[in-house]
């Protein structure tokens, strides 16, 4: 497309002047009832949405490829488009056609990408849509993300990669902004949306007045986020972004909030994915914590909960109050009434931010209108709460509004149309102007009966009639031989051979209106309906304010509707460490079960800091451990929990190493992923964190993989971290007189005509046996190899006794726990027999003795 625009028709030069200024996007040129592509983007779109491609004039002695999408149902393409990750440049007609010598005028209105989205049909109304943008200097990461559909805006600086890539990994965005200048990061390669921006773009001075700007500030002082040069420079990147898209100022983005990751919970991205808390690990919502938990009646409070469980917060003052409300919310008897009034206000908050961008259609004033009229209701419903609660709190922020609504009520039809477009908006009563054009425009037939009739009596003319062709306009026809008497008032407008037409005052004024009535009608619609736009903008701030305290109580009231259907207590949370809970229950898979679920204790104090888990594969391990950390997250959302009681003490991040997976795209091993997440796990937990490590050392040798589970669990008591263990070394379970502050427990299971029963009951003390042939002929495994295997079972355990090894390791079967002392080594060749006689084997440390197995091992 770089022939000089002399070669090609006007329009097509007016098309590649707008596509230069666009390069990177599709462009959607209106032409008529289309929107038409051309060139590459109408191969790119046919191939994207299945549709025909045609041709259009010649380009260069070519033909021009073109496809099209009908204007009235672009929003179905446009969705289709920005899933696949691509952005829309939308050109319309700005010109009058009739004014127009060539091409009519055209511009871009607005850039479609898939982070600032805010029609309704093109986002997920039930989770948030970020644009988040990024910068890094010495050492530090600025995060910067807004969500346009409601225009919440936030900051935040992290002092570390993974720390980003964590936030990165909460937060989901559906586009993301980076310099072009940065470092590749492998880690968000494969993310789709990621958009490079100029590096000149990245200045924190011209971020900083951009940003003033925007809030209409002296400073960002007012926002408490001057200091953070690293993540305000990023908020500029991507408010000038936001703004060159939407081609407006953004109204509703009023202010900027900073999040610190101090106040929250840390759970990284490994710890995130492996605890679902609202995509399972293939990727749906199915299954997941949020899924059990979202009962809520609006959109918005929906997106709102999800916000929570995704960063508990550490502030005790806080949950302390939101737990009160779901206390007092079940105490009362109005939550199912509380329930269907904010089902009625519907997604309050994304309709206020498209009237802040004059995108709303008259079916979001429609509900705008709707949720207003409920809003006294709720008042009322909350009046009886106790003052000084946080229901009475959110009470107050909830204002009525009695003139927006009652000029929506008067000003709206019942059940609009979806769009403008064609009129039939605003209702019958609210504007006299406009019913008058109305009324000319759906009575003119009546009007010239009537006109007709009173003419004939007034002139006295039998032969009189009223009529209208589309050259002369409308005109009162008299037969020839009468025209002489007509009366004094009537102009000649056309003489036929028969007969005299004739104007007069009243019918002109009739057609000048009646022949535009309905333009004019359409028009005059237009301008109230822009009249009431402008109304709401006026008080959008505290608009937007009730919307999220509405969102607030409507998570509240789920919290309280879950915590009566699904038998969930208040947990108590202290300032002295330590986790109890008693018959704790997972609340995912309690929901999908078929059988019952049994519940199981967990006790974290000072002198019992570290549990070491055994039993047998599918004995209730992982289960056990994600609901300890789920109970502690919910714990930290102000949400009750399932359990019979639960007194929880600080925490301040939460550990998951749970399953076994490579990472193919990035190079790295089941085992390399299982050991990066380990290190970051032993560097970063602390006295406060609760962590989760589930058979480490498996990817590799035995020994190699025992050594590292020991040497890890070992490290992680002397950091005084509150830990579940799971494993299958059972000489693990040897950690407890090694290390203060460990205990012991199992899974239970009994062995029944050799098969297993899994009692998925948590007792102390270590496992028995480890049941890995009961859980194979449980799974499947053929019949054959699985006497196979017991017969080389049987084999191996006799070799182990003849060489006198039994208690090097712990048996298969009997006490898995026998401890490491000096004849363990009795058989050891030649090579070490030496070292050995120098050595007081009782004295020697778990990993010296550990390290001679190895080396023994080596030389057989």
């Amino acid at each position: 497309m770089t022939q000089a625009s002399a070669s090609h028709t006007p329009m097509m030069a007016q098309y590649l002047k707008i596509k230069r200024e666009h390069p990177d996007v599709l462009l959607f040129y209106r032409m008529g009832d289309f929107y038409e592509l051309f060139f590459d983007d109408a191969k790119r779109a046919a191939k994207l949405l299945d549709i025909t491609l045609t041709r259009r004039g010649q380009s260069a002695g070519q033909p021009i490829p073109m496809a099209g999408v009908p204007y009235h149902s672009a929003e179905g393409y446009l969705s289709r488009l920005v899933k696949a990750g691509e952005s829309v440049a939308i050109c319309e007609q700005i010109g009058d056609p009739a004014l127009a010598k060539g091409p009519v005028e055209r511009k871009v209105v607005r850039i479609v990408t898939p982070g600032t989205l805010h029609d309704e049909a093109l986002l997920d109304a039930h989770r948030d849509n970020l644009l988040l943008a990024l910068h890094s200097q010495s050492n530090c990461w600025g995060l910067a993300w807004l969500e346009l559909s409601s225009g919440r805006f936030s900051v935040l600086e992290v002092e570390s990669e993974a720390e980003m890539l964590s936030e990165v990994q909460r937060l989901n965005p559906a586009e993301l902004l980076i310099s072009e200048d940065s470092e590749p990061l492998q880690a968000l390669g494969g993310r789709s949306g990621l958009r490079r921006q100029s590096a000149w773009l990245f200045d924190h001075d011209s971020a900083t007045r951009l940003l003033c700007d925007q809030f209409q500030v002296q400073d960002l002082r007012g926002f408490g986020c001057a200091h953070l040069q690293v993540a305000i420079t990023a908020a500029g990147v991507l408010m000038e972004y936001a703004r060159d898209t939407q081609r407006s100022a953004l109204p509703h983005v009023t202010a900027i909030s900073v999040e610190n990751r101090d106040e929250a919970v840390i759970i990284d991205a490994a710890s995130r994915r492996n605890l679902e808390i609202d995509l399972n690990l293939s990727g749906s919502t199915d299954n997941t914590l949020a899924s059990v938990l979202d009962t809520t009646a609006t959109a918005m409070g929906s997106r709102l909960l999800k916000r929570w469980i995704n960063r508990p917060l550490r502030d005790r003052t806080l949950l302390g109050a939101r737990q009160g409300a779901v206390q007092l919310l079940l105490e009362s008897d109005s939550l199912t009434l509380l329930h269907e009034t904010l089902k009625a206000i519907g997604d309050m908050e994304r309709i206020l931010a498209r009237v802040a961008l004059r995108s709303a259609r008259p079916r979001d004033l429609a509900r705008l209108r709707d949720a207003l009229a409920a809003l006294p209701d709720l008042q009322d419903e909350l009046a009886h709460f106790a003052d000084g609660t946080a229901l009475d709190e959110l009470r107050q922020r909830i204002r009525p509004f009695p003139e927006l609504a009652d000029m929506l009520r008067r000003a709206l039809m019942e059940n609009p149309p979806v769009v403008i477009r064609d009129g039939g908006v605003i209702a019958e009563g609210f504007d006299a102007e406009l019913d008058d054009y109305r009324g000319l425009a759906e009575h003119a037939g009546d009007y010239l009966v009537e006109l007709e009739a009173r003419e004939r009596r007034r002139s006295g003319l039998a032969g009189l009639k009223v009529g209208y062709n589309r050259v002369h306009g409308y005109y009162i026809e008299i037969p020839r031989a009468q025209a002489k008497d007509v009366p004094s008032d009537y102009i000649r407008r056309q003489t036929l051979k028969n007969a005299e037409r004739f104007i007069i005052p009243e019918l002109k004024e009739f057609e000048d209106k009646a022949l535009s009535a309905r333009s004019r009608a359409l028009a005059r619609e237009k301008l109230l309906y822009e009249s009431l736009i402008d109304n709401l903008n006026a008080e959008l701030g505290a608009l937007q304010a009730t919307s999220q305290a509405l969102a607030t109580l409507d998570v509240l009231g789920a919290f309280a509707e879950r915590a009566l259907a699904l038998d969930f207590v208040r947990p108590n949370l202290v300032e002295s460490p330590g986790i109890h809970i008693e018959t704790g229950r997972h609340p995912v898979v309690e929901r999908v079960s078929e059988i019952p679920f049994v519940p199981n204790d967990l006790c974290f104090d000072e002198r019992r800091r570290m549990l070491v888990i055994t039993g047998p594969n599918m004995g209730g391990k992982s289960t056990y451990m994600r609901q300890a950390a789920l109970i502690t997250l919910l714990a930290h959302t102000g949400s009750f929990v399932p359990a019979s009681r639960a007194t929880i003490g600080p925490v301040d991040r939460i550990f998951t190493r749970i399953g076994s997976s490579d990472d193919l795209a990035g190079g790295r091993s089941t085992f390399m992923v299982e050991m990066t997440e380990t290190a970051n796990i032993l560097h970063n937990a602390t006295e406060y964190s609760l962590v989760l490590m589930d058979e480490i050392g498996r990817g590799t040798s035995t020994f190699d993989g025992l050594s590292l589970a020991w040497a890890s669990a070992e490290y992680l008591t002397q950091r005084r971290a509150f830990t579940l263990f799971a494993t299958h070394y059972f000489e693990m379970t040897g950690l407890t007189d090694q290390a203060e502050g460990v205990a012991n427990v199992h899974l239970s299971a009994a062995e029944h005509k050799d098969g297993i029963v899994f009692m998925h009951r948590v007792e102390e003390g270590p496992a028995s046996q480890s049941y890995g042939l009961q859980v194979a002929q449980l799974a499947g495994v053929p019949k054959a190899v699985i006497s196979r295997a017991r017969e080389k079972l049987a084999t191996l355990e006799q070799q182990e006794v003849d060489q006198g090894q039994h208690k090097a390791r712990a048996p298969r079967r009997g006490n898995p726990a026998a401890p490491m002392q000096s004849d363990l080594f009795a058989s050891v060749p030649h090579p070490l027999v030496e070292e050995l006689e120098t050595l007081e084997l009782d004295e020697l440390s778990p990993r010296q003795a550990l390290d001679l197995l190895y080396r023994w091992r080596k030389t057989l």
